[in-house]
């Protein structure tokens, strides 16, 4: 893994620097994204495509069904590192998927709960290692955007995240986005950050809530902004709040004896969200399927104006775990200002 202070990996040794040329060229790649509707509809007859590089296979897709795999679930449609005997992601569905768009309004049919699953989008082919996807103005919201997924050896995925909102339909003054990700029957279902209450000093917490919609959803210890919505409003994850709040915009989950890492490029809007059984149940393990998820919430967002942000993710080997927040900071100092949030 090309990333934080020396240590070893079976693909070798990996160092500061290898990590910050790695991590140049995903920003490098998030610069060059064209949200245009014109490029992304080049391809629109392709709608998965599999990359490879480093120890990882990455199937990513739009939200249209193909064979065994269901519609509405696009973004990562499998995650798998060599060492692994499955994907990392439930089966049929997929990861950082994104799942929801939320301005307040009411979403109690599920046609507008699952916004992003229901309008069309697009992929396109960029490079042997990287692929677009676009979906231009869903029918509610009017939320355009642009998706840029890149590989790099050995086992980086990047994505770097545009939107532009193209009708003021902001009643209560923010857009929220919501991304889900299915995890295949881990042994351990939880997430881990460091955070902590928030009069307390930053510690390792573990969070796995117990039942769907639960204490689900952590701020960051500066997020004191309270989203409010109309009467009347379905349950949802991204309603419920922990009493918790993370310090760094980072968590981890173990999958085996890998560990899959989410470093975001700021704080600022994020949020992280959990739930024990968002996947499904496994019957075969006898097991749920956890859900990672997190948010990326707008404040006074304007129409015609692009907002984004950037996300690095590794699935690797285990590692020690104080070396993430050098990394978080590393990730954050070179993407600083590639994205207007």
């Amino acid at each position: 893994m090309r990333c934080g202070k020396n240590y070893e990996t079976p693909s070798g040794p990996a160092s500061r620097r290898s990590f910050l040329s790695t991590a140049a060229a995903g920003v490098t790649a998030g610069l060059t994204m064209d949200s245009s509707p014109a490029a992304a509809s080049q391809s629109s007859s392709v709608h998965s495509v599999t990359l490879e590089s480093g120890d990882l296979e990455v199937v990513i897709g739009d939200n249209s069904a193909a064979d065994s795999h269901r519609a509405g679930y696009n973004g990562v449609w499998s995650l798998k590192h060599r060492l692994a005997d499955r994907s990392l992601f439930v089966p049929g569905i997929a990861g950082l998927n994104l799942e929801h768009i939320i301005n307040g309004t009411p979403i109690d049919s599920d046609e507008l709960f699952f916004e992003p699953r229901r309008s069309p989008m697009t992929l396109q082919p960029v490079s042997r290692t990287s692929v677009r996807l676009h979906q231009p103005a869903t029918f509610a919201t009017g939320v355009e955007s642009t998706t840029l997924f890149s590989l790099s050896a050995p086992n980086v995925l990047d994505m770097h995240f545009e939107c532009v909102p193209r009708k003021s339909v902001f009643p209560h003054g923010y857009l929220s986005l919501f991304w889900a990700s299915y995890i295949h029957a881990p042994t351990d279902k939880s997430m881990y950050f460091l955070g902590n209450l928030a009069d307390q000093s930053p510690a390792w917490i573990q969070l796995c809530t117990q039942f769907h919609n639960d204490q689900s959803t952590v701020k960051h210890r500066s997020d004191n902004y309270e989203a409010t919505w109309d009467q009347d409003q379905r349950e949802a994850l991204f309603r419920n709040f922990s009493k918790l709040r993370f310090e760094s915009p980072f968590f981890y989950g173990n999958f085996g004896e890998l560990m899959w890492v989410m470093l975001f490029d700021s704080s600022e809007g994020i949020r992280l969200t959990h739930s024990p059984s968002g996947g499904g149940f496994d019957n075969s393990r006898r097991t749920s399927n956890p859900a990672w998820d997190f948010q990326f919430l707008i404040r006074n967002p304007k129409v015609n104006m692009t907002h984004g942000f950037a996300v690095r993710t590794i699935l690797c080997p285990a590692i020690d775990r104080n070396l993430l927040p050098d990394m978080a900071n590393e990730w954050q100092q070179l993407t600083r200002n590639s994205v207007q949030r």
